[in-house]
C-alpha cells in the first residue's frame, strides 16, 4: 500500500471579481509515494508544489481529483494524527521557549505527558537547540527557527511527514544536518515528502522525484531513471601528444577544445562522430588519456523540463 496516491488533482482559484479570469494551480496531477521512501517535489516558485501539499493535508479542497493517505481519503481527519508537517512560513508563538513550543505541540497531537517528557529533550538535540531550549522564540535566528518548526513536525511520532521547504534559511552545517534527520526517519520507516527548488539536497537523500511546473507533473521517478532516460548529451575526451585544434576533424566537430602543453582536452556532442575523432587522434600519432561519456545531470533535467513550461 502507497503512503500518498495522487490521482487527476486539479484545483482552480474562482476570480475576486467577476470580470478577473479563473487561474488553474493544478492540472490533472497524478503521482504516488511508497510507504518508508523520501520524495522529493521539485518545481520552480508558484509552480503549484504548496498548493497540492495543502490539499494532501486536507487544508484545502481540490476542484477534482482524489487523494489517499495510507489506504484512506485525505480528507479523514482521524487519520491525520499519523502526519507530521512543516508548512513553508510556519507561526510561531515568540513568548514561548523552544520547550513550550514543544509540549503545546505535543499537548495538541494528544502525546501523553510521560512521552513527552522523553520526546521533547530528544527532539531538541537531534535538530541541535538543546543549548537554547530555554530561549524564548523572539530570539532564534530563521535558521533555529527552522529546526524548531521541524522538531514541533516530529512531536506525535508521525509515520507520513510533509516538510513545504525544510532547509529554506539554513547554513550548511544546518542543511546537512536535516538530511542526517530525514534519512534517519526513513531508517525507521516512515515516509518523508518534501517540496523544494533546492536540487542538490534532492539529489542527495531522496529515493524518488516528482517534477512539477504550472500546475502540471512534467516526469515522476527515481534520479536515476530521470537521467539515465537520456542517451549521452557529450563526451569528454582526454589525449596527449598532439595539438587538437591542428586535427580538422576535431576542429569540425568539437564543442571546446583545451590545450595545455602536449596535453588536449575536447568535448564530442554525442557519439555519432567519436569514432572518427578517436581515428584522427590516433592517426596523428596522440595517445588516448581517457574518454568520458555525459549524461544529463537532475540539474539540466530540472531546467529542460521547467523552461518548456516557461
Amino acid at each position: 500500500m502507497d503512503a500518498i496516491v495522487i490521482d487527476k488533482l486539479s484545483k482552480t482559484h474562482r476570480p475576486t471579481w467577476p470580470w478577473q479570469p479563473a487561474v488553474t494551480a493544478l492540472h490533472d496531477v497524478t503521482l504516488s509515494v511508497g510507504q518508508g521512501e523520501i520524495f522529493g517535489f521539485l518545481g520552480p516558485n508558484g509552480a503549484g508544489k504548496t498548493t497540492t501539499m495543502k490539499i494532501v493535508l486536507g487544508l484545502m479542497r481540490a476542484t477534482s481529483g482524489t487523494v489517499e493517505l495510507m489506504g484512506r481519503p485525505a480528507l479523514d481527519v482521524e487519520m491525520h494524527k499519523n502526519i507530521g508537517y512543516l508548512p513553508e512560513s510556519p507561526y510561531f508563538y515568540d513568548y514561548l521557549t523552544a520547550e513550550e513550543f514543544l509540549w503545546f505541540y505535543g499537548q495538541l497531537g494528544r502525546v501523553n505527558t510521560s512521552d513527552l517528557q522523553q520526546r521533547i529533550p530528544a527532539l531538541l538535540e537531534r535538530v541541535g537547540l538543546t543549548e537554547a531550549r530555554c530561549r524564548p522564540l523572539r530570539k532564534f535566528s530563521k535558521g533555529m527557527l527552522q529546526r524548531v518548526g521541524l522538531a514541533q513536525a516530529l512531536i506525535h511520532d508521525p509515520q507520513l511527514v510533509m516538510l513545504d521547504e525544510p532547509m529554506s534559511g539554513l547554513d550548511p552545517v544546518g542543511r546537512k544536518d536535516v538530511r542526517d534527520i530525514i534519512l534517519g526517519l526513513r531508517d525507521q520507516g516512515k515516509t518523508i515528502f518534501f517540496s523544494t527548488h533546492i536540487i542538490t539536497d534532492v539529489e542527495m537523500i531522496c529515493d524518488r522525484v516528482g517534477i512539477l511546473a504550472k500546475g502540471k507533473m512534467l516526469a515522476v521517478g527515481s534520479i536515476d531513471e530521470l537521467v539515465n532516460r537520456n542517451v549521452a548529451q557529450s563526451v569528454e575526451v582526454v589525449c596527449e601528444g598532439i595539438n587538437g585544434e591542428s586535427i580538422p576533424l576535431v576542429k569540425e566537430v568539437a564543442m571546446r577544445v583545451l590545450q595545455r602543453g602536449t596535453r588536449c582536452w575536447m568535448a564530442i556532442p554525442g557519439q555519432q562522430r567519436l569514432e572518427d575523432v578517436l581515428a584522427a587522434i590516433r592517426h596523428a600519432g596522440g595517445k588516448l588519456v581517457s574518454v568520458i561519456p555525459h549524461k544529463g545531470s537532475l540539474e539540466e533535467i530540472f531546467l529542460e523540463q521547467t523552461s518548456q513550461r516557461m
